[in-house]
């Protein structure tokens, strides 16, 4: 697996709002976070949860995996196992994930593997909200589905839809972590 270039994630959105004539308070405001968050992320000084950045490629009217990934548009895309980018997460995050592919900068699809941080690593208690829907598929091991003020023991085979723009949150309940077939669906 390759690292995310946060340099090149940053210019790609820096070139964007540029283009669209945006302040950085604009996008901010659009994506509730900071200026300051924003300005580091642009500047590739910080990595930022995919929920983060989903809000920001929605902001600029892209896809997630145009945003991470610097691959031509093409009408299929294979990627062997070594071949995909891997973002790694903070114990802060609560995960890390892996994007399976980039079709198009309009895409309205995206398929990512979630990596949930193990019970005793993981801090991150802050429910997520992003505008696309989320279809997940535990791939292995369990978590704690946090949805909308209720809560989900899923494990390995178990599947959910859900609107992204309600509070969820992916729980780890042992120190084995998960991994989570997560699609954003426009």
């Amino acid at each position: 697996m390759f690292a995310i270039n946060l340099d090149h994630i940053g210019k790609k959105i820096k070139y964007l709002r540029l283009r669209q004539q945006k302040t950085q308070q604009q996008i901010a405001d659009e994506c509730g976070i900071s200026k300051s968050l924003l300005s580091k992320i642009e500047n590739g000084q910080t990595s930022s949860a995919i929920a983060t950045l989903a809000k920001i490629a929605k902001a600029l009217n892209v896809s997630l995996s145009w945003l991470l990934e610097d691959k031509p548009e093409q009408d299929i895309v294979l990627l062997h196992r070594n071949q995909r980018r891997a973002k790694i997460g903070d114990e802060h995050m609560g995960y890390s994930y892996e994007l399976l592919a980039n079709r198009s900068p309009f895409s309205r699809v995206e398929p990512t593997i979630v990596y949930v941080t193990p019970k005793d690593a993981n801090k991150r208690r802050e429910m997520y909200t992003h505008d696309t829907d989320e279809f997940i598929y535990i791939l292995k091991g369990k978590i704690e589905l946090s949805y909308n003020g209720n809560s989900y023991l899923m494990e390995e085979g178990d599947t959910a839809f859900f609107k992204g723009s309600n509070p969820h949150l992916f729980i780890p309940v042992d120190n084995k972590g998960a991994e989570v077939l997560t699609i954003f669906i426009e």
